[in-house]
């Protein structure tokens, strides 16, 4: 009789064991960051390059032909001020539907941020740095033009004043003057997108959505009549770039 009483005991420890184990939560989990695009609210997809079909806030005709951009420097801030920042970076590119999903390395400790952030395009420091898959991938800047590397490259065509199909190249870049052996730089174009507040409980997955038509619309109204090739060099264009892309990015769903 004590056997089999010993026996149900630790029968009964090892399930209240086990329920105890199942019901703790993760302290550090993987946060996976998913990019998605549209155009004021309709999904794009790399399918949807190609035909002229959408039409921005000047009112002309424009498609796309590529589209792609980094992202860099991760940072989670707690209520307290504390800052958790991912020295990272991931080439987006929406052309051929790679690096739409991202998730970094490093895991994060659970619990409430205030914001979650990332850098459009890369810091001066970061800029500096030589990376071998950017390169492979020509997403380099000239030397006279400072060097680095462009922080988004993203090209279509578009119908213009005259009726005509004309291409445009929309690339961003930081902002340079006087091109050649010693370029200067009148301001930096790259920009802090913060999502805002984020509860972490478990692995999550944090939608990024950017809306591609905020690039042509607040708080320049874009005209590609005028601005449409050659911008690299223009460092006005890349102020611009740089003031529209502040409304460019939100937060989507946060699933986990």
């Amino acid at each position: 009789m004590k056997k089999t009483v010993s026996i149900l005991c630790l029968i009964l420890l090892f399930i209240s064991c086990n329920s105890s184990d199942d019901s703790v939560s993760p302290s550090e989990v993987s946060a996976t960051f998913k990019f998605t695009h549209n155009w004021n609210g309709a999904l794009v997809r790399n399918f949807d390059f190609g035909p002229i079909q959408y039409v921005n806030e000047n009112g002309e005709s424009i498609g796309f032909e590529r589209l792609r951009y980094v992202i860099s420097d991760i940072i989670f801030t707690k209520a307290n001020g504390e800052e958790i920042e991912l020295d990272v970076y991931n080439l987006v590119d929406l052309t051929n539907e790679i690096n739409l999903e991202y998730t970094p390395n490093n895991q994060i400790p659970t619990g409430n941020y205030t914001n979650v952030s990332f850098t459009f395009g890369l810091d001066n420091e970061d800029n500096a740095e030589n990376y071998t898959d950017l390169n492979s991938a020509s997403f380099n800047v000239p030397e006279m033009m400072g060097g680095g590397y462009h922080y988004m490259q993203f090209d279509g065509k578009f119908i213009n004043s005259n009726n005509e199909e004309q291409g445009f190249n929309y690339h961003a870049i930081r902002a340079v003057d006087n091109l050649g052996a010693n370029p200067t730089f009148p301001q930096d174009t790259f920009f802090t997108v913060n999502l805002g507040a984020i509860a972490i409980t478990n692995d999550v997955e944090i939608e990024v959505k950017m809306n591609i038509a905020e690039w042509f619309s607040t708080p320049n109204l874009w005209d590609l009549n005028i601005y449409n090739q050659t911008l690299m060099p223009n460092s006005t264009a890349q102020i611009m770039m740089y003031e529209n892309g502040q409304n460019v990015f939100s937060l989507g769903d946060v699933i986990q």
